[in-house]
């Protein structure tokens, strides 16, 4: 049981989270910072302890907080929420007009030592950290696509002989930086970059790892009405023509593939639906996402689960959605026993999923959501060395190199960000 909290002064507010993010990483508590789609407001959690506990992930059950998934993690027919890495709130800082203050005026008793070191944190008079050219890099890249494009060539064969329908294949590219990149200011200009996006940075000092994404793949949320949504997501092509514009939305032509890839993602929604004899939903699309430099085909599902009496729909939802057929593939144990045999590295955290569980959007007392996304456009930073991850849903009529291109694309999406730091 936690410690009663007690008051403390209000904190003078500090242009951007760096001097809390900054001093969790100096005692070694573990962090996670994040802004929702299409809102401005953004928040940081900070946990006393280095450790994410295993907690059931239910969200009738669970405290304020953040969960963060990896992507190996099933319902294994039992019946009951699965467990996920767990972080709570036991300092909960928030945006505000005039900058991040800390949200509630009260913390645990033996705090007062880091919120001491928060206040009074300057930043460093440094350069920026800077992305080191690899001489090697091509021969790398070239030996990746081939070992990438060979994977796909076995899925496809794999699909063609009936052994499943659809499969997720994804691949890593590392990049070496002269010194350990700035979260804090990643996530600063992703926010600014991807609007519509769930921007986030997580802190695991047990794992001494940094997780930053961009995604804008909702896996379920509910919020303070009980509403609750799911979208289904396929498909990838560039926002922009060759000579640079923007596209429309209206402009996004599709192929069969990538069509049969979405509708695949679609049915399986609502096969979960079917499952638990859930009739009333709304569906809406599929049509165009713009998400950054890539365009999507997306579906949204919504259901009021006050309407059908469901205040459960949203837990029940992600064990029978985790890991989505957009990350994983259909049938999904099969899909599973393919990426492991073929794919030849952990994916961790990346298509997992994370998010908030229970926070309020805003400041004033408002009621608390949740809004967990699945976890791609990601990367994981140690030290110095960031690690990016890019998949490409597969079909019997996938392309080897299209899909090559296709993970390149994704990979865009965090690599010219850091560039531009």
């Amino acid at each position: 049981m936690q410690a009663e909290a007690t008051p403390i002064q209000t904190d003078v507010a500090q242009p951007t989270a760096a001097p809390w993010w900054n001093a969790a990483r100096q005692f070694g508590f573990a962090a996670a910072l994040w802004r929702l789609p299409n809102t401005t407001d953004k928040h940081l959690i900070i946990q006393l302890d280095s450790l994410l506990t295993e907690r059931p992930a239910d969200l009738e059950e669970l405290p304020a907080g953040f969960v963060m998934s990896p992507f190996a993690n099933f319902d294994f027919g039992t019946g009951v929420p699965f467990c996920a890495p767990f972080l709570r709130a036991d300092v909960h800082v928030i945006q505000t007009g005039t900058g991040w203050q800390v949200a509630e005026k009260a913390v645990l008793p033996g705090t007062e030592t880091f919120l001491a070191v928060a206040r009074e944190w300057t930043p460093a008079n440094q350069p920026a950290a800077q992305i080191i050219d690899d001489p090697t890099a091509e021969a790398t890249n070239t030996a990746a696509r081939h070992q990438f494009e060979h994977s796909v060539e076995a899925a496809v064969s794999a699909m063609q002989r009936g052994a499943f329908r659809k499969v997720v294949l994804s691949r890593t590219k590392t990049v070496a930086f002269t010194d350990e990149p700035d979260a804090v200011a990643l996530f600063e200009q992703l926010c600014v970059a991807y609007p519509t996006a769930f921007v986030s940075a997580v802190w695991l000092p047990n794992r001494q790892q940094v997780w930053i994404s961009a995604t804008p793949e909702r896996l379920v949320s509910v919020d303070a009405a009980g509403m609750f949504r799911t979208v289904s997501l396929a498909g990838t092509q560039s926002a922009y023509e060759a000579g640079g514009r923007l596209k429309r939305t209206a402009e996004a032509l599709w192929s069969q593939k990538e069509i049969e890839e979405q509708a695949i993602v679609s049915r399986y929604i609502i096969e979960c639906f079917k499952k638990i004899r859930l009739r009333e939903y709304l569906e809406e699309g599929p049509k165009t996402i713009l998400a950054g430099n890539l365009m999507h085909l997306g579906s949204q599902f919504t259901v009021d689960t006050q309407a059908v009496r469901y205040p459960q729909l949203g837990t029940v939802m992600i064990r029978l959605l985790h890991p989505t057929s957009a990350v994983c593939g259909m049938p999904r144990a099969d899909a599973f026993t393919f990426i492991n045999q073929h794919e030849g590295y952990d994916r961790e955290f990346y298509s997992g999923f994370l998010g908030p569980v229970n926070m309020a959007p805003t400041q004033a007392g408002s009621s608390p959501e949740s809004h967990l996304f699945v976890h791609i456009r990601c990367m994981k930073i140690e030290a110095n060395i960031a690690t990016l991850y890019a998949g490409a849903g597969l079909t019997e009529d996938s392309d080897p190199q299209k899909e090559w291109q296709e993970t390149e694309m994704k990979s865009q999406t965090l690599l010219a960000v850091m560039r531009s730091l």
